[in-house]
């Protein structure tokens, strides 16, 4: 199969961000081909499937390093909520109530969110592992979206023996499809040190990534004095590190996910999107809970730009577009797959409207993409080659099924928790 998109202001993010004037985009199989102008007229064989992106951007899929999915049907249900009501509320009161056709509907809907907003990767951190089954449930929706997904397995339930489904989901996931596996750890923060060793020692010998929640003094000096930091350590925040410890973490190799408007809204601390990377650390953007934020890159990315520029931080458009891109990728241990338009990578594409009273004129493509668009100026987008979305509308089968199935969970799990939502 060959689509040709043409007629659109190409976008590419690697090395960096820039407009490829007059550029088209071939896809063969799924995968990038070629990018570059008069391509219709020079393909041989020619595109089975022209896609006419005149008066729209065209550029990589957003890639969001940072979400818990199976909190997608309690959406602004804590709009006001610091850290501390949030743990207390969807970890402490909610979560518990949560069944596994919860997790399917909520996960299902919130990846089919991501989607629509032009995210086409998302790291989905499942804390909701109260059973085999819900894992399999939370697994079972980013299948059934459409998305390209990272899972990251997190804590079980008490009498669910973690390394067991750890290495069931690794197994039944593999590690080169369109889903694949990682560990969400709890420790050194919210676990016991003999955890997070043991957690190390796993996601090693499975090949998996680790992420994990830090904020403060001391995370990042436990793991580097036990060996365990690494290039395959991604530490999500990271508000209030010391200047030792992000030396440790640049040094290690490891990664960072700043979750700037939840980091802000919930109290967590300044983001510190500037400090890591100008310390050389690879640094993505996640979405991380919709229960009091939005669930798009586009406000996120804005979050980061302004939040660096008032700390005084040079922060430029471009780069707030690479760690939505290639710089996410990365950080995913998935550049080599998304990111950028480079053939040979999975055509995981966006294309955005410019006709609107929200970006046009367009003077600088980069700087309307990070600074002016939002979800309703989302046409079309393309996950391995797969159109998902077309002229604005979700090409789900089942959209309507899908809403009514978590806004009944939602009714649901708000009077099992006794929070009158």
């Amino acid at each position: 199969m060959r689509l040709l998109i043409t007629g659109g202001i190409v976008i590419d993010t690697e090395p960096e961000p820039r407009t490829l004037p007059g550029a088209d985009v071939l896809v063969e199989d799924g995968v990038i081909a070629a990018v570059g102008p008069g391509l219709g007229a020079s393909a041989a064989p020619p595109a089975d499937r022209t896609i006419d992106a005149t008066g729209m951007l065209v550029l990589p899929g957003f890639v969001d390093t940072h979400r818990h999915l199976w909190q997608s049907a309690l959406r602004s249900a804590a709009a006001d909520a610091t850290l501390g009501d949030y743990l207390a509320l969807v970890l402490g009161r909610l979560a518990p109530a949560y069944r596994p056709e919860d997790v399917h509907a909520a996960g299902l809907w919130g990846a089919l969110e991501a989607l629509d907003a032009g995210v086409t990767t998302v790291f989905d951190w499942s804390h909701i592992q109260s059973t085999p089954e819900h894992t399999d449930a939370a697994i079972q929706a980013l299948r059934d979206s459409g998305i390209r997904a990272v899972f990251g397995y997190a804590h079980p339930a008490p009498g669910v023996r973690r390394e067991d489904e750890v290495r069931r989901a690794a197994a039944l996931l593999g590690t080169s499809g369109q889903v694949t596996p990682a560990l969400a750890a709890m420790g050194p923060v919210y676990g016991p040190p003999d955890e997070a060793r043991a957690d190390w020692r796993l996601a090693r010998e499975l090949g998996l990534r680790v992420s994990l929640h830090a904020t403060g003094a001391g995370a990042a000096e436990r793991l580097h004095d036990a060996g365990l930091l690494g290039p395959d350590t991604v530490f999500v925040h990271g508000n209030g590190f010391t200047d030792e410890a992000v030396k440790l973490v640049a040094d290690s190799g490891a990664a960072a996910s700043v979750t700037p408007a939840v980091e802000m809204q919930m109290g967590h601390g300044h983001p510190e999107t500037g400090r890591f990377r100008r310390a050389g650390i690879p640094t993505g953007l996640g979405v991380d809970t919709v229960v009091d934020a939005p669930g798009d890159m586009f406000a996120v990315m804005r979050a980061a730009f302004a939040a660096e520029r008032v700390r005084g931080g040079a922060l430029t458009a471009a780069e707030v577009l690479r760690m939505a891109t290639i710089e996410g990728a990365a950080v995913l241990g998935l550049e080599d797959r998304v990111g950028s338009l480079r053939p040979g990578k999975q055509a995981d594409l966006v294309l955005l409207r410019t006709g609107t009273p929200r970006l046009a004129p367009v003077h600088d493509p980069v700087g309307a993409v990070v600074t002016a668009a939002g979800p309703g100026d989302v046409d079309t987008v393309l996950v391995a080659g797969r159109v998902v979305k077309r002229a604005g509308r979700l090409l789900h089968a089942d959209l309507p099924a899908v809403l009514d199935r978590v806004s009944r969970s939602a009714a649901r799990l708000a009077a099992a928790a006794g929070t009158g939502a």
